[in-house]
């Protein structure tokens, strides 16, 4: 083969090294599909009337597809990337006939399937102007795109970086959030503990003086131990909860008025899908935040009823011990063993296909964090999945 017959593959962006990293920051690369990029590559192709349209990132020796319309495959090799070229752009590359163009005359996607003549792509820039990829459309026909319709896709490629945006600054908050949790964890742990012997020293000294002044004044020195040790409770609280969740107001209420409030909610959700809800009553009196505890349970329905085609979903109670393990099960098509350890993290979705952000889950996992409430997840592909929910029995009066 003639040099001149092989694909001109693009320099290298003049701050490679940093594009990259500002590329890998957004958490996104190789991550499933989700509707609220899809979307956006639909309207592209819509608006534009092509038959491909993508959402490209520009990776080391390779771009690979958050979404594509038409092209049937999630990444290419970089001597496949026309994208490759429109990041050294200002903004926007549109080639109406690419077999007339060296740089991509001899691109195997123009010589062979799926045969592009036309390519048009709107670059997605960070905000401090770094080029990620682009939102592009592509066409088996030379042609030209209108006003109106590059406007749209510098839309659509603005629409895909709020959404970058958005998840970086969740995974982000997220991460930062978990880190301080454990810090503060520690943290109390460590500072407590010998709190806790020196206020039991000055006890065991205060018990053998004789002195009422003197006990007065070690009595004083206990109560500011006691209460330095509330304020690192206090702070370790703060920490966990500095999420949004706002603080628990945790007492004892009968498990029976989260249950009637979960059925009231979600009865003609499952009716409208053809779906038995039950919620078995409970009698049990137990310690939790009932509105938090709602949220809990009110996400694991919801997502039972989603995923769920044929049956029912069940709410039930057990008593274990010291504690009351709430179960919600489904007959649906239950998780796949290689999903269960990411189920709750922020943007998961069993299904790419359905709505949403895939944020319920992760929203669970972190509300029951800050309640100290145990989660635990059994799925089978063949009969449903079953979450439980641990919290604690009420004190018997």
């Amino acid at each position: 083969m003639d040099a001149s017959d092989k694909p001109k593959v693009a320099a290298l962006h003049p701050n490679e090294t940093e594009r990259l990293k500002a590329l890998r920051s957004y958490g996104i690369l190789d991550t499933g599909t989700e509707p609220s990029f899809d979307d956006i590559t639909k309207i592209a192709s819509y608006v534009c009337q092509t038959p491909i349209s993508i959402i490209s990132l520009v990776d080391d020796g390779r771009q690979w597809f958050k979404s594509e319309v038409g092209l049937g495959v999630r990444q290419t090799p970089m001597e496949q990337s026309i994208c490759a070229h429109a990041i050294l752009e200002h903004s926007f590359l549109e080639v109406e006939d690419v077999t007339k163009d060296a740089r991509f005359n001899c691109n195997p996607l123009v010589t062979g399937e799926p045969h592009v003549r036309f390519y048009a792509g709107a670059l997605l820039r960070t905000p401090d102007g770094l080029p990620l990829g682009t939102v592009c459309v592509l066409d088996n026909k030379p042609r030209v795109l209108s006003p109106e319709q590059r406007d749209v896709l510098a839309a659509l490629a603005r629409q895909v970086m709020a959404q970058m945006e958005f998840r970086r600054a969740l995974v982000l908050a997220d991460r930062l959030q978990r880190n301080i949790s454990r810090l503060m964890a520690v943290a109390g742990h460590d500072l407590k503990q010998p709190l806790q012997v020196m206020v039991m020293a000055i006890d065991r000294i205060r018990n053998k003086l004789t002195d009422e002044k003197d006990r007065e004044r070690l009595g004083y020195a206990i109560d500011a131990g006691m209460r330095m040790a509330e304020e690192l409770d206090r702070l370790a609280e703060t920490s966990v909860l500095g999420a949004g969740l706002g603080a628990p107001s945790l007492h004892a209420f009968p498990l029976q008025d989260v249950f009637d409030s979960i059925l009231v909610n979600w009865r003609l959700h499952a009716e409208a899908k053809g779906l038995g809800l039950t919620v078995l009553p409970s009698k049990a009196q137990i310690v939790s935040d009932p509105g938090m505890l709602r949220a809990i349970l009110g996400n694991l329905v919801g997502n039972a009823i989603k995923y769920t085609d044929h049956g029912r979903v069940l709410v039930g109670s057990r008593k274990r011990h010291n504690a009351v393990s709430i179960e919600v099960l489904d007959t649906g098509s239950g998780i796949p063993s290689e999903q269960l350890s990411s189920i709750f993290e922020a943007f998961h979705q069993i299904n790419p296909d359905s709505e949403g952000l895939g944020l319920g889950l992760s929203i669970v996992r972190r509300t029951a964090e800050a309640l100290g409430h145990e989660i635990a997840l059994k799925s089978d592909l063949a009969r449903g999945s079953h979450f439980t929910v641990k919290v604690p029995l009420a004190a018997s009066v």
